[in-house]
């Protein structure tokens, strides 16, 4: 029997990053710093009952803790299933079949996956040689949306304010900016949120240290977020996510923003011991470090033989391979480095 699979799908592979098991495991950019103390209060104290039981369609609770955080009002407010499934629903809700959807070149790796996913065109533009994004470039390509990541990830860089104004300006569609890394960067842009035409999606994965609970947000116009809220659907948040994620945000901004500077201060450290090795990092505002390094997909493999994981990358436009580390306490780094170490001999 022939099945009516869709053609456009055959070239797509599934989503699969090495994932070996590592005693120490530098490959998410993940909080490793531990557990905020409000979820772990709210795991103890959540009753069995809450699991038969669905969500609230809209996360309404979630949305007026977002809202507090993030200084607007609920209804400027859009949750999901991590911040990868508020981009998802992004692109659905603002990008027909076959129309082009804009980024920079390298970016989030889901980003081009969820465009073939939704069967979209996808345009990617370089970065500019000092890694800001190339304005004319990415207006030059006509899409509807246009996706940037700052701090980006791979990279770590950072586009500058007036290049993400000059965009805003111009833009023919909507400007989806991801702020995943926002909490690390010494710059925040969610007041471009106010804009008519920009949504600004973070994440609750990365400083707030709830990667496994799978929280993620968008701010914009209340008109934007009516669309992606139909994209999205009901009961993307489970019950329990929604009461730790917005307990965090209520009680542990202060715990957050304190393993977040102390995960700069190890990211520092951590590029003065990969220049003593002699090796060139990127600029970075994010929880990570990349270095640009000619075979390093087999240099991870080496390092994973020795109990350590981080995420390798071969062919970046403009940078070639590189592996990307993350920062964790330093005990989880020195690991790192005497992998490293031993991997490049």
């Amino acid at each position: 029997m022939s099945l009516p699979l869709r053609p456009s799908f055959r070239d797509i592979p599934l989503y699969s990053p090495s994932k070996v098991k590592c005693g120490v495991d530098l490959s998410d950019n993940t909080n490793l710093f531990g557990v905020p103390p409000a979820a772990e209060r709210v795991l103890r104290e959540t009753a069995a009952s809450l699991l038969s039981r669905y969500p609230v369609g809209y996360s309404q609770d979630l949305k007026k803790a977002v809202a507090a955080y993030a200084g607007v009002e609920p209804s400027q407010v859009t949750t999901g299933c991590g911040s990868d499934d508020v981009i998802d629903s992004t692109l659905r809700a603002f990008v027909e079949p076959g129309e082009a959807v804009a980024f920079q070149d390298p970016t989030f790796v889901m980003l081009p996956y969820l465009s073939k996913v939704n069967a979209l065109r996808a345009a990617p533009v370089p970065l500019k040689p000092d890694f800001d994004i190339d304005v004319d470039g990415l207006l030059a390509t006509g899409a509807k949306l246009i996706y940037v990541c700052t701090p980006n990830n791979p990279t770590g860089t950072v586009a500058s304010r007036g290049a993400l104004e000059r965009l805003v300006d111009k833009a023919p569609g909507v400007v989806l900016l991801d702020e995943a890394y926002a909490e690390f960067a010494r710059e925040s842009h969610l007041d471009l949120a106010a804009r008519p035409n920009v949504l600004v999606a973070r994440t609750l994965s990365k400083a707030f240290g709830l990667a496994g609970m799978r929280v993620g947000y968008a701010v914009g116009h209340p008109t934007l977020i009516a669309e992606v809220e139909k994209a999205r659907g009901p009961y993307k948040v489970t019950g329990l996510s929604e009461r730790m994620a917005a307990a965090v945000l209520f009680e542990d901004v202060a715990w957050m923003k304190a393993r977040a500077a102390e995960s700069l201060a190890i990211r520092e450290r951590l590029v003065a011991e990969l220049q003593g090795l002699g090796l060139k990092t990127l600029p970075t505002e994010a929880n990570f470090v990349m270095v640009p390094l000619p075979g390093a997909p087999a240099v991870a493999e080496r390092m994973r033989q020795r109990d350590v994981n981080v995420r390798a990358f071969q062919g970046l436009t403009g940078i070639g391979d590189a592996l990307r580390i993350g920062c964790g306490p330093w005990p989880m780094m020195e690991a790192a480095l005497t992998a490293l170490r031993e991997a490049l001999r």
